[in-house]
Order: structure tokens, then sequence, then C-alpha cells
């Protein structure tokens, strides 16, 4: 398996001294890729006393720039979005950004996709929040064309491309598509369609079998080596100790998972942030947790 770390830019702030040091220092460590949210717009809480998700308040950067620049400084890491919100973006411009982070980061990026949940961000994207899962499909098959071919003519319910490409387009040919999300309809998308999931919901427990057992039926039913599909599962270590990360480890890789994320700032469903929110304390976290179950990977 590969560990990662998903990025807690709200604590570590967004000064490129404090992502530098923090991506050189997950480098150094052992750790195998960054991985980082998106969100574009955040609410105003105090227009909103009700709202207990993202707020203006959280810091996101953007993935495609973040990576960018991290790409020079930690040239041995691989990068993820978990997950870019794909129906609230230009789907030509994504296979754009992609298709340039890859050839820039020597294919160390996977393209990790949801459909999103904050009619805000869409609202102010100009995109439609409500078609958004059912356009996903057709947005994948848009940039997957236009990474295989130098031109593409495409003809869908929601794009039109008269014969033009993008340049440059991926070295392999395409950037891994990941999928985030719970709902039956994404088991099978990634079953069609998918390189990966990357789900953080469940505890490692049967629940967390029975669906991994459901989507590799999916991937055979839909022609396709269950083998193929990767799955990265979020990890965390607000609770616990170094015996429990290992054993929560061992599961996982026996399990069939390909990729861990530990998150040390995530704090929902079963995850338990870490009590600090320096960037010290982040990379001691991260040190600890590499220890402890660097011989279960």
């Amino acid at each position: 398996m590969q560990l990662g770390h998903l990025m807690p830019l709200t604590d570590i702030g967004s000064e490129p001294a404090a992502v530098r040091e923090y991506a050189e220092r997950a480098q150094a460590i052992g750790y195998d890729f960054l991985e980082a949210p998106d969100h574009v717009l955040g609410v105003n809480a105090a227009s909103r006393p009700d709202w207990d998700r993202t707020t203006s308040a959280e810091l996101f950067h953007d993935p495609f720039v973040l990576f960018g620049f991290l790409a020079a400084v930690a040239p041995k890491l691989g990068f993820a979005t978990g997950v870019l919100i794909l129906p609230q973006r230009q789907t030509v411009l994504v296979a754009k950004q992609a298709a340039s982070l890859d050839v820039l980061c020597g294919g160390r990026f996977r393209l990790g996709i949801g459909i999103g949940w904050n009619e805000v961000e869409f609202v102010g994207l100009n995109e439609n929040f409500h078609n958004r899962g059912r356009r996903s499909e057709e947005q994948v098959a848009v940039i997957e064309a236009l990474w295989k071919e130098p031109h593409v003519v495409f003809e869908g319910r929601w794009h039109k491309i008269g014969d033009a490409g993008i340049n440059p387009r991926p070295v392999a040919g395409k950037v891994p598509v990941w999928y985030g999300g719970h709902h039956e309809k994404t088991l099978e998308r990634i079953a069609k369609y998918g390189d990966g999931w990357m789900p953080n919901r469940y505890p490692p427990g049967n629940e967390a079998l029975e669906v991994f057992g459901r989507l590799r039926a999916l991937t055979e039913a839909a022609g396709r080596d269950p083998k193929s599909v990767g799955i990265e599962v979020w990890v965390s270590m607000g609770e616990g100790k170094e015996e429990d990360w290992r054993k929560e480890a061992e599961f996982w890789k026996k399990a069939g998972a390909s990729h861990l994320c530990l998150t040390t700032a995530f704090n929902r469903h079963h995850h338990r942030r870490i009590a600090g929110r320096s960037l010290s304390d982040h990379l001691a976290a991260m040190r600890r947790y590499h220890a402890a179950v660097a011989e279960a990977l």
C-alpha cells in the first residue's frame, strides 16, 4: 500500500514557506503522496447560523496551483485531489489543467473527482447543481478523449467540441481518475470508468468489506478486472495508539486497499483530528504514524 497525507492547510496556513516545509518533510519521512481537497467558495457563517459545513474560515488552495508549486519542491511525492468537484468546473479546462500538471510532475498525479454537495459554489461558478451527477459522466468522457487524442470531435448532451484538442497531453495518454463519494451510483461509475475509489466513511469492519465486495462484483459485471481499480481509505490518529493504527493498516491491506491517506485535521464520520494545530504538531503526528504503520504497508 502507498501512504499519503491529506494536507491540513487551514491549520498550517497558505504561505509558501509553510507549504514547502510541509511537503519536504513528508517526503523525507517516507510518505508516498500528498492529497488536497477542493472548495472554491466558502460561505459566510455569520449570515448562516445553522450552517455546519465548509465556511470561508477554512483555507483551500486551488489544487492545480498548489501541486504545480509542490511538484518541483518534492520530486518524489505523488499528488491527488481528494476530491475535485468536477461538475462545478469547466470540463475542457479541467482536462487542460490536469494534463499540464501531469506533464510538469512527471506523471505523479491522480485526479480524484466528486460531484459535490454545496449548491452555493455551483451558483457562484455558474454551473447547474441539479444535474451534476449525470453531467459528470459526460465530463469524464470528454476529459479522457482530450487526453487520448490530439484532436477531438464530441457532441453530447452538455458538451460540444468541433475538431480541437489540448496541448500538452498526458505522457501516458491519460491521468488516473479516482472517484470520491458513497452513493450506489458512484460505485457503478467507478466500476465502468474509474481507476480507483476514495471512500472516507467506513471504519474497519464488515460494512467496508461488504461494499468493497460490491464494487468488485460491479467491476466484473462491467467486463473489467477488479484488481485494476484501486481503493484509497482515509485513516486518522486523533484516537488510539500505535498498536491500534498498525492493526487498522493491516486490516485495510488485507481488505485490498491500495492506498492509505492519513488525515490529521479531518473530524467527521469516525475520524478524529489531532489536538495540535501548528505545522510542527502535524509534522510530529506524521512521523509518529509513519513509524507505527511502516511495516504493515
